[in-house]
């Protein structure tokens, strides 16, 4: 994967719960991390097609692993486009060097 695909900016977030001074607990966005990935939308092609079990997937994402940060499906996914809840997290071929990430849109109901 070269940098010229990797063309879109993405956060990685993390929902913490925080206490504020009343007890009560607050849900925030923490910023895991800030990287270029690789987007690939869903479509009708032979790879989205092998990929029915996750049929709600409407967006790929890969990028280069993080030292030291496991991304896990707690995770959210932020670009321009909107925010992707995480369905699934895979580490390309096992090297170590690409995680391939298949997210779902997040749209406001109402």
């Amino acid at each position: 994967m070269s940098f010229g695909k990797m063309n879109t900016f993405i956060d990685i977030i993390e929902r913490v719960s925080v206490k504020d001074n009343e007890g009560f607990s607050i849900r925030t966005d923490n910023i895991v991390a800030s990287v270029r990935a690789y987007r690939e939308g869903r479509h009708g092609s032979e790879r989205w097609a092998n990929r029915a079990t996750f049929s709600e997937a409407t967006d790929l994402f890969r990028f280069r692993c993080l030292p030291g940060i496991t991304v896990t499906t707690e995770m959210v996914i932020v670009c321009d486009d909107g925010r992707f809840e995480i369905i699934s997290v895979e580490d390309v071929k096992g090297r170590g060097m690409y995680v391939e990430v298949l997210a779902k849109e997040v749209k406001a109901s109402g």
